[in-house]
């Protein structure tokens, strides 16, 4: 079945992010010019996806504003002569049809996705997380299309999972697999360990923020007993339903920016700002009077 619709989970408090999270949701922290979020959409419609609900929470109206059509905005800009910026803010809300759904409580992961359930009925759904950014080599297809492309070729759920420095495995979940078939970069899953220790890791494979699910995936959350912090883990629904059928990780060809926190949020905001036209040259020579001035 062609995968139509997409979940995005943007319901967490961005804790590590205070103050600005106060007011601002994580999710919508800019790079540039265009919150995360915007990349994760786009991303979404690249890929063929139509539909998109995204899970939010208390104090994220930001996300629903920023999706919708601002008819002010769009009068004043027509009355400054800048069409080309009504086309680029009604463009935003325009690419996929977008819903909302609220998580009344942070429950985790799991419980977030079980939220879909009624949205997604029995079809099969990609989720993307709302706080990761993925860029693609040059001439490469959207890391979502990419999982998709799989998904098709396998007709059984995967997941996106790139490798890691190896003392970085206690901060994501991490793929215990073989390969199968004949591209060795897609491996059966036999089941997936959530923050190991560094000597407990079965390989540096970490989720990479992107999967694709059938509708079976909502019977094994049901089943799934809450963990630590009593939230319900989606990884341990996934090794119930890797149990109960094929599993699949893809190790893809793209790169993830987590914007998991301060550090590595400024550095996908620097490195994608340096490619850019319109701001590259002018912070390219800016940081090598910085550096000139050490």
């Amino acid at each position: 079945m062609k995968v139509r619709k997409a979940v995005i989970p943007a319901a967490g408090m961005g804790t590590r992010f205070l103050p600005a999270t106060k007011s601002m949701p994580k999710e919508m922290l800019p790079i540039v010019d265009k919150p995360v979020l915007q990349f994760v959409i786009e991303e979404a419609a690249q890929s063929g996806i139509e539909d998109v609900l995204i899970i939010t929470g208390r104090g994220k109206q930001a996300i629903e504003n920023h999706f919708d059509f601002n008819p002010d905005l769009e009068i004043f800009l027509r009355g400054a002569g800048k069409q080309h910026l009504v086309d680029q803010v009604r463009d935003i809300g325009d690419r996929v049809q977008i819903h909302y759904i609220r998580q009344k409580e942070q429950l985790g992961l799991g419980d977030a996705i079980r939220l879909a359930r009624a949205h997604v009925g029995r079809e099969p759904f990609a989720v993307l997380l709302g706080d990761t950014i993925i860029e693609p080599p040059p001439g490469q297809k959207p890391g979502l299309r990419q999982l998709l492309d799989s998904f098709e070729q396998t007709a059984a759920s995967v997941v996106a999972v790139h490798h890691v420095p190896k003392e970085w495995v206690t901060r994501y979940g991490i793929v215990d697999g073989e390969p199968e078939g004949s591209n060795p970069d897609l491996l059966r899953l036999r089941k997936l360990v959530e923050k190991p220790a560094v000597n407990l890791a079965p390989s540096d494979l970490a989720i990479a923020g992107r999967y694709v699910f059938s509708a079976d995936i909502f019977d094994c959350i049901d089943a799934t007993q809450r963990g630590v912090g009593g939230e319900i883990q989606l990884t341990d629904a996934m090794n119930l339903l890797a149990q109960l059928q094929p599993v699949y990780a893809l190790a893809w060809q793209a790169k993830r920016f987590d914007i998991g926190n301060r550090v590595e949020y400024a550095k996908c905001f620097l490195e994608l700002a340096l490619k850019r036209e319109d701001t590259g040259p002018a912070i390219r020579a800016h940081l090598a009077q910085l550096l000139a001035e050490e």
